[in-house]
């Protein structure tokens, strides 16, 4: 069901690949120098470009309409609402409301059905093997890494909000303090474009945001909702007289399941910045219409939004040596960011780059996949409690729990506080690490904006399974990766291994995240070497099938301007030109994901 071609590994490249696979298992990339390293992650991405990539769209469809072609020459050079014509050739590729793709063959990717889909229970998972004992933090990251995790997610992709008409039923202990006997979670919403009834491959599901990494989350991803959005005036977004969103908009987001401040403090900076490069590039080209400026610095943010995730938050969260050098080559290529600024792009992306560099697809239509969405389950990196401080002397303003700052109470932070100190804290306060016995109580315990209650971690283990996304053990086969034959060699704490023993009994029944939770990580790793397999492959691919980062990531398309503002402009870059007050401590900063020091003598260590 896959678009693979024999011919997409030669038999050099075969040879190269049984190398790498059996250095990996026997090694492990990460105990490598950084020169062996860095060709043995090459050689494994290529591998999972050609035998880790699924076509879902040749599985039957139905009642799907023709992609319209836009009025005019706009969409050639300029990112259309809801994500077609990206691909000029097949312009629904990526769209919203077309289907997550996969990671795995078809055949492993059917959920089990009843009573083993519930076994072992969500429940009972969440509360005896994720619930958080103590805080465990991420020294190496501040908070805002944990909240550009999910300015990203609402980006790339989302399942809907789900179906209440036949819920999943999760058993309850009686013991269990939880107020619904039986749990009742929704189900992910069917895939409309299916056949009604047909079996001839595993269920498949909607992507409701375009799959491309093209800031749907400040601009919408349909028309109606970039008409909310833009001002109609020299391509600016809407901004009141403060810089801040209209508060009828701040308060519909407040309506949304998950919005929180960390969610709005993105919103905030990155609309601002679209309207910085929108005043750059009106005082470039005067006689520009609303729609020239808006397009244009669409694209210049977008990008901004890539490559600061590929060449600072990535680094951060799995800052080994290796991985550091391997992401920024992504952006910069091996001549990374100096000599590749010196030369300029030259369509060569191991040298200079992919920016620039021809589109590829590789082995199916570019869509992201449903264990994509699976590995980026993360929510241990949300703390519970926060400390509120002012930026001119650390003193502390307030002290709120994760439930005081979320929903409809996001906007009575946003007016008590100033961006500066909001950030501030952010910055100088560590998220959590992303292991067992480590997920936010208050997510456990999560209140929708509508008043329903939801333990998001046993949503977590059921909605992997609903996907079809394979068990631990099967995952990591899949990923030609070596799979723990008891539960002591899949974590280095024993504790864990027995706890995971006494709820699951067989170690091929532990759940993607929870192994994915429990397994050691490489030095400097903020999540699962497991997890990184997926990014190796699909970090690099929202790149290289996009052409607006390949063929047509150039200064005709982006403008000179707007390519020079891209070059010049990193995440301390956007927080000084938005919040000077951060400046002098930004000054002491390499990276912004990375903890800020405190300001003053009674600063917290």
């Amino acid at each position: 069901m896959s678009q693979r071609n024999s011919s997409g590994l030669s038999p050099l490249w075969k040879v190269l690949t049984r190398v790498a696979v059996k250095v990996d298992q026997s090694v492990g990339w990460d105990k490598l120098p950084t020169p062996v390293a860095v060709p043995v992650l090459a050689t494994l991405r290529r591998l999972y470009r050609w035998t880790n990539l699924y076509d879902t769209a040749t599985l039957p469809t139905t009642g799907v309409p023709a992609v319209p072609k836009p009025e005019g020459q706009r969409y050639l050079t300029a990112r259309t609402a809801d994500g077609t014509y990206n691909d000029l050739n097949d312009p629904r590729m990526g769209s919203a409301g077309t289907r997550f793709g996969r990671n795995v063959p078809l055949r492993y990717a059917y959920p089990e059905p009843a009573p083993a889909i519930m076994e072992p229970n969500p429940r009972v998972i969440s509360r005896e093997l994720l619930t958080r004992d103590r805080f465990e933090p991420a020294t190496t990251l501040n908070v805002l890494a944990a909240a550009w995790l999910q300015f990203m997610i609402r980006d790339w992709f989302s399942h809907g909000k789900g179906d209440m008409s036949r819920p999943w039923e999760v058993p309850v202990a009686p013991d269990d303090p939880w107020p619904q006997k039986p749990m009742l979670v929704p189900r992910t919403i069917a895939d409309a474009t299916r056949p009604p009834d047909d079996t001839s491959g595993p269920p498949t599901y909607l992507n409701t945001e375009t799959h491309w990494w093209d800031g749907s989350q400040l601009y919408g991803n349909n028309a109606e909702m970039q008409r909310m959005v833009r001002s109609g005036v020299d391509g600016k977004l809407r901004l009141d007289e403060h810089g801040m969103p209209p508060r009828p908009l701040l308060e519909m987001a407040g309506q949304e399941p998950g919005f929180w401040v960390g969610l709005a403090l993105f919103q905030v900076l990155f609309m601002r910045e679209h309207n910085a490069v929108c005043d750059r590039l009106r005082a470039a080209y005067p006689s520009w219409s609303d729609d020239d400026i808006f397009d244009k610095a669409r694209l210049v943010v977008a990008a901004l939004l890539a490559k600061i995730h590929t060449v600072e938050w990535t680094p951060a969260i799995v800052s080994h040596p290796t991985t550091v050098f391997a992401l920024r080559a992504n952006w910069w290529g091996l001549l990374q960011e100096n000599l590749t600024g010196l030369v300029g792009r030259t369509g060569k992306d191991l040298l200079t780059g992919i920016p620039s560099s021809p589109t590829d697809h590789h082995a199916a239509p570019y869509v992201l996949t449903e264990e994509f969405t699976s590995v980026y389950r993360m929510h241990p990196l949300i703390p519970d409690d926060y400390s509120f401080r002012a930026v001119a002397d650390n003193h502390e303003l307030e002290e709120r729990n994760f439930r005081e700052i979320a929903g409809p109470h996001t906007l009575g932070l946003l007016d008590r506080l100033s961006l500066q100190d909001l950030l501030y804290s952010f910055g100088t306060e560590h998220p959590g690490a992303v292991s067992l016995h480590n997920f936010p109580k208050f997510l456990q315990e999560f209140e929708r904006p509508d008043g329903k209650m939801q333990d998001l971690a046993a949503i977590d283990i059921l909605r992997i399974r609903e996907l079809g996304v394979p068990r631990y053990n099967e995952f990591r086969r899949l990923l030609h990766l070596k799979a723990p034959s008891t539960f002591e060699e899949m974590t280095d704490n024993p504790t864990w291994a027995a706890e995971m023993k006494r709820v699951y009994g067989d170690v091929e029944r532990v759940d993607l995240t929870v192994g994915m939770f429990a397994e050691p990580k490489p030095k400097g790793f903020g999540f699962s070497d497991t997890a990184f397999r997926i990014f190796i492959l699909m970090a690099s691919r929202r790149l290289k099938s996009d052409r607006f980062f390949t063929v047509d990531y150039t200064p005709r398309v982006y403008t000179p301007e707007g390519i020079a503002w891209i070059d010049a402009t990193d995440m301390s870059a956007i927080l000084r030109r938005h919040v000077p007050e951060l400046a002098p401590v930004l000054a002491r900063v390499e990276n912004a994901f990375a903890p800020w020091p405190a300001v003053g003598a009674g600063a917290k260590v």
